[in-house]
């Protein structure tokens, strides 16, 4: 795909980026910002996914991690870098740094990866072809050596 704008590329600062995360968690709240920006997320994934030929069980989930970290890491969109994706039983984590949500924030932050764990999400989702729940489980504001997103299936 050609570059979005002719002169300045497909690509914006993570300062910008966060001022309209704040901005709407100022307008909106923080949890209402957190469900829109989850969801916009979700639906990033998907179509990445899509993009990338994630067809419901198709690729590995070392095979997606090589594909997502190509997309969304320093060769890609710059979102995060995917470190690795594994199974744990009925969970799928994927261990992530250099998230654009994480950047710039203070020690003990409490700021969540809204943004960019909904696109993994969305990703996985349609790597796997079925609804999953996600949380955050360990961030690198709070003492992580990672911010590590886990998923289950929705009963």
């Amino acid at each position: 795909m050609p570059d979005l704008r002719k002169q300045l590329g497909d690509f914006n600062s993570i300062a910008c980026f966060k001022a309209v995360v704040t901005g709407i968690e100022d307008a909106l709240g923080e949890k209402a910002t957190a469900i829109a920006l989850t969801s916009a997320g979700r639906a990033r994934g998907k179509k990445l996914a899509e993009n990338l030929g994630f067809i419901g069980g198709s690729l590995s989930l070392d095979e997606a991690a090589q594909k997502l970290h190509l997309a969304l890491g320093k060769e890609g969109t710059r979102l995060c870098i995917i470190e690795k994706i594994y199974s744990e039983g009925d969970a799928i984590k994927v261990y992530t740094s250099e998230t654009v949500c994480s950047a710039g924030e203070p020690p003990n932050s409490t700021r969540k990866c809204t943004f960019t764990m909904g696109v993994v999400w969305g990703a996985i989702e349609q790597l796997l072809g079925k609804r999953l729940k996600g949380v955050h489980t360990e961030s690198v504001l709070r003492g992580g050596t990672h911010d590590v997103f886990e998923f289950t299936p929705l009963e």
